[in-house]
Order: C-alpha cells, then structure tokens, then sequence
C-alpha cells in the first residue's frame, strides 16, 4: 500500500460504507488527481467502483487517468453502462490504446462501441502499431500550428484547443501536414504579435519514427531533455507525439522487465499479486527447467571427480565455497554489464575494454577471497578447531589457487555474456545471474579438482 493510500484509504472506505456521499466527493476533490488515484489503488474493488460512480464525472476521469492499468481493468470491469465508457473517453488515445490492449475481449468489445468514431480510429491507429515501437505510445493531441499565421494569430489558436491537447509546451507548425518546425510556448508568448511564425527563431528538430523501438524513444529523451517529442513517418508528416510522463511509464516497464529477467524468470505481464498460477507457472518453470539441467553437469562432474573426493575427503568441504564464488563474481559482472548496455554507458564496440577491465578485477579479487581462504584453513588448524589433515597447506594452496581461477573465469564470463547476446540480437538482460552461476558453477568444480589434482599428487592425491 502506498504511503499516501495508508493514510486516507481507511477512511474513505468508513465515507462509503456510511453512505457520506457530500463528505467522500469534498475529501477526493481536495486532492490532486494523481494522490487520489494512489488512495483509490488502495481500496477494495467495490468500494472503488462506488466511489467512481458517484463523483463529478470530471473528477472521476482525471482520476481514473492517473491509475495503474491494473486498478483501470479492476474498476472497468465493475461499472456499466455510461460511467464506463464516460472513464474511456477521458483517457488520451495512446493510454486507450494500451488499455484496450490488456483488457478482456468483452469489455473491449462493450466500450469500443461507446466511443467516439474520431477517438475510436485514433485509438485503433495506435493500435496499429508493433508491441513497443514508438507508434504505441505517442498521442495524437497536440497542437499544430501553419507557417504563415502570426505570433498572435498562433496564440489565439492555442487558447482554444489547449484544454484538447496533452502538451503545450510544444507546439508543432505543420505545412500539409509535414512537421516543419518546433516552437516553444515560451518562444511564442514573448515573440512580437505580427511577426509569422517561420520568422521565429527554433530549435533544430529532434523527431522519433514511428516504428523505432520504445527503448530507443527513452535514451533519445534522455539524449535531447524534452518535454515532448514528435512521431513522424517516412515523409515527415507528424503522427502524434510522445510526452515525458508515457516515457516515465515505458522506462519503468523496461526497467521491471530486466529485473525479472535477472532473477531467471520471464517477464510478468501483469502485477506480481494479479498473475494466476498457470501463467507463474509457465513465466518461471521454463528457465527453472533449463537451469535444472544446466546443474546436472555438476553432478556429472563431481561423479567424474569422484576418486579424487575419496582419496581426500577434505576437498568436499570447500565444494560450495568455490562454486558460490565464482557464481557470484559472475552475477556481479553481468548485472553491472546488462545495466550499462540498457543505458548505454558501454557499447558492444567497448567489449574489449570491458574483458581487460574484468580481467584485472577478477584476478584481483580472486586473489584476496583465496588469502581469505588460506588463512581461514591455517588459522583453523593451528587452533585446533578442524584437523585438515598432515598436507592443510596444500589445502590451503589448492583452494587459494582454484579461487583466483574461479572468480576470474565468473567475472569474465558475466561480462561478455551480455555482449554475445547482443551480438546475436537477444535482450542481454537473459544472462540472468542464475544462468551465469549455473554455468561457472560446472567449471569452477573443474578448475577446483585439476589444481587439486596437480598440488595435491603424491600427498593426499
């Protein structure tokens, strides 16, 4: 629950179940719409779909375009008649779009039917587009202006379709419909009444083509520091354009999604408490399945290994601190790798600089975690806490060394992991840290036993 939620939800829902109609619209009408929509997130179904139906209609659908998609589907699927489809139309096309996109079939069918034939085909437009190009998320509310207006004339022009617009910030001059020039409202209010509008000083412009990748639209945003950015097509003529808050929206989602995927699990497609169990079923048994047979090969190599663990006992011991520190110098690397590339701090031309730089630092911390594990067995035996046997030194040395081994191999490993997949056109984000640390954990079991192997022979061994 949200911290704002925690405060007033519980007493919103005592004004709706006493039926304090005058009392619960002043208190929702006291708050700006998007902390209302953090309160009404946090009440229980019912009571967020009588609320909705009893407030000012606008109220209601500034409010309810400030909800997560999940709490929109929730309250959609419990209203009716107008107050649905009322809810609908106060979104922008591109949020209808997305939400048309995620809702059951028969509630889109229903609220399809209430929309208006304009909004309605800006919306099936939007739709139009691929899953996570640019053309989904941009509206077409804004406000386009001609070349040959004057600074006033573009002025008045702005007064009477601001309240249509999502952003003013901007505004577009379009010469039939081909996006000629951005101008700022600033640069319009203090510019000269007479002077036209291709007589003003501009930016130059920065424009996102339809189709270009939702990832590509947040580090462009990022790159030029605008509050809005153009959709064009291949002539130029201007779609819609995307705002600041829809980038907010699709880098989260992003980053979300990442996030998952790290942890060894596809990507949700709803919140965490929303996903039925046949879905979080499918969402994480695959790569469970995939790294269960990953982890077979260390069983098959500790059976490999097996004459070596019977002469010396010993060295089953330090099984799990090798393997867990390799997988965890290359978890470390490929998240730090997976982030870079999605912010583009590296580029897979930097690959190189990346391996020297995870070379020096693997063998570096290789080096003290095998000091720290040498002196962990010396101390031990000398205080006669365990006997390692007559060769604890040898011991010593074999887990020093197989450390070094192990951690620099995880490091390197974690890092151009990332790259390769890149290489090949997958998301990096799918060398997950599970995925790395199954994979080093097989070859740090090798690198263990063959130094083992060769300080060992003719003592333990």
């Amino acid at each position: 629950m949200s911290g704002i939620g925690r405060l007033f939800a519980p007493d919103l829902a005592e004004l709706i179940a006493e039926k304090r109609w005058d009392e619960l619209r002043e208190t929702i009408g006291g708050f700006d719409a998007s902390d209302a929509a953090e309160i009404v997130a946090d009440l229980p179904r019912d009571a967020a779909v009588t609320l909705f139906r009893i407030l000012p209609r606008e109220t209601a659908g500034a409010v309810f375009a400030q909800l997560p998609a999940s709490s929109q589907e929730e309250l959609l699927t419990g209203l009716t008649g107008g107050d649905a489809d009322y809810l609908i139309r106060a979104l922008t096309p591109d949020d209808q779009a997305r939400l048309l996109d995620e809702l059951p079939a028969e509630v889109t069918r229903r609220i399809l039917g209430a929309i208006p034939p304009a909004e309605l085909q800006a919306a099936r437009d939007l739709l139009g587009y691929p899953h996570g190009t640019a053309g989904r998320v941009m509206t077409p509310r804004y406000v386009a202006l001609k070349p040959d207006w004057t600074a006033g004339q573009a002025l008045d022009h702005v007064r009477r379709t601001a309240r249509s617009a999502e952003s003013v910030d901007l505004l577009y001059v379009l010469n039939n419909g081909r996006l000629t020039a951005e101008l700022s409202l600033a640069a319009l209010v203090v510019a000269d009444p007479a002077a036209r509008l291709d007589s003003l000083p501009t930016r130059p412009l920065v424009t996102v083509p339809a189709t270009m990748s939702q990832g590509d639209v947040v580090q462009t945003f990022a790159k030029y520091d605008r509050p809005a950015l153009p959709v064009v097509d291949g002539t130029g003529q201007l779609l819609g354009i995307i705002t600041a808050d829809d980038v907010l929206d699709v880098a989260q989602d992003q980053a979300t999604e990442s996030m998952q995927r790290l942890g060894g699990t596809e990507a949700l497609d709803h919140p965490y408490l929303e996903v039925n169990f046949r879905d979080m079923l499918k969402k994480r048994g695959g790569w469970l399945s995939i790294l269960f047979f990953g982890e077979m090969l260390t069983a098959t190599a500790m059976g490999y290994f097996q004459g070596e663990l019977e002469k010396a006992v010993v060295l089953a011991m330090f099984v799990p601190l090798i393997i867990s520190s390799g997988g965890n110098s290359g978890s470390q690397s490929a998240t730090l790798l997976v982030r870079s590339l999605a912010l583009t701090e590296v580029r897979l031309r930097d690959w190189w600089r990346v391996l020297l730089i995870e070379l020096r630092t693997g063998l570096t911390l290789g080096v003290w975690l095998g000091m720290l594990g040498f002196v962990r067995i010396v101390a031990w035996q000398k205080l006669g806490l365990f006997d390692y046997g007559e060769f604890f030194v040898e011991v010593g040395v074999t887990v020093w060394i197989s450390l070094v081994g192990v951690v620099l191999f995880g490091s390197v490993t974690g890092s151009m992991l990332p790259f390769l997949l890149r290489k090949c056109g997958f998301d990096p984000a799918t060398s997950s840290a599970p995925f790395v640390a199954t994979l080093v954990d097989v070859s740090g079991l090798v690198i263990y036993f063959v130094v083992a192997s060769l300080v060992l022979a003719g003592k333990s061994l």
